[in-house]
């Protein structure tokens, strides 16, 4: 694996830099490279802390709390507090998503159901049928 493989995508890094700035300023090419470098270190010093913790309890997968945990492990309490914060907030917002999905489901009048359901004169009735529904 070279370098640039284990290195975030310097075009991401580029459209972060510039979500910060002034619409009219530019990013040079070797602060994008830098920042690239050093987002990319960042990421895998913190990773490997939280990886090292996993293997150590004997689980395969890294998880967010992981993450904050290292971050907080590493002397960053101000990162890992913010985000334990986001996680909480992607979670919750998780939650809420799985929970509108499952009443989306339980709608009584489902898509499949009005398909085969024609109005006419304000009154419905079953595709192929000639008796109302009330």
């Amino acid at each position: 694996m070279t370098d640039e493989d284990r290195l975030l995508p310097i075009a991401n890094v580029g459209r972060i830099m510039k979500q910060i700035l002034p619409p009219n300023a530019k990013i040079s090419k070797e602060a994008k490279q830098t920042v690239q470098e050093c987002a990319t270190e960042f990421i895998s010093f913190v990773t490997c802390e939280a990886s090292d913790k996993c293997h150590k309890e004997n689980r395969k997968t890294v998880n967010g709390d992981d993450i904050c945990w290292a971050l907080s492990t590493l002397g960053l309490d101000n990162y890992a507090d913010a985000m334990g914060r986001y996680l909480h907030n992607y979670r919750e917002s998780e939650r809420e998503r799985a929970e509108q999905n499952r009443t989306d489901d339980e709608e009584p009048n489902s898509r499949s159901e009005l398909q085969n359901q024609q109005i006419e004169g304000g009154r419905v009735f079953e595709k192929g049928s000639s008796s109302s529904r009330n």
